[in-house]
């Protein structure tokens, strides 16, 4: 599958929505807090607020992150194991070797190994202190060259 990267577009809301509202809609353990419709507007908000890298193949939104300065609040992808989600960190990782930080759910095992996978650390767990009730991971990711011996 060839991969395209670009700036996400303000039409890319719905599509991009969608990737997260299946994401949601596949994982049994995850509560949908949100309709589809709102899934829209949170997009729309995140397109206006972060900078989004999107993935397309044929021209279509195939996943997409999303970065505010150090953080990642938004990585998600159409098709888990195509290779879309690396080509994407890799990216953010390349643009910004300072590191950034991210929360997943410890419920979500594949991407706490795709994320360990590409570097990350963990540096604290939640029992649930978002929206979701979830118990939640942060991890840190930082280039290899700019790390410091013996701590985080």
């Amino acid at each position: 599958m060839t991969l395209h990267l670009r700036p996400a577009r303000t039409s890319d809301a719905p599509a991009l929505a969608a990737i997260l509202s299946d994401w949601v809609d596949r994982t049994p353990w995850m509560p949908r807090l949100h309709t589809h419709d709102e899934d829209r507007g949170f997009l729309s908000y995140l397109i206006d607020t972060a900078t989004i890298t999107v993935a397309t193949h044929a021209g279509r939104p195939a996943g997409f992150l999303a970065r505010r300065g150090d953080e990642i609040p938004a990585l998600y992808v159409a098709s888990p194991g195509e290779g879309t989600g690396t080509l994407l960190l890799q990216h953010a990782q390349a643009t910004r070797p300072g590191g950034f930080r991210l929360w997943t759910f410890r419920a979500n095992t594949g991407a706490r190994r795709f994320y360990a996978r590409h570097g990350f650390r963990t540096l604290r767990e939640t029992e649930g202190d978002n929206d979701e009730k979830l118990t939640d991971v942060l991890l840190h990711w930082r280039a290899p060259a700019l790390r410091k011996t013996g701590s985080w």
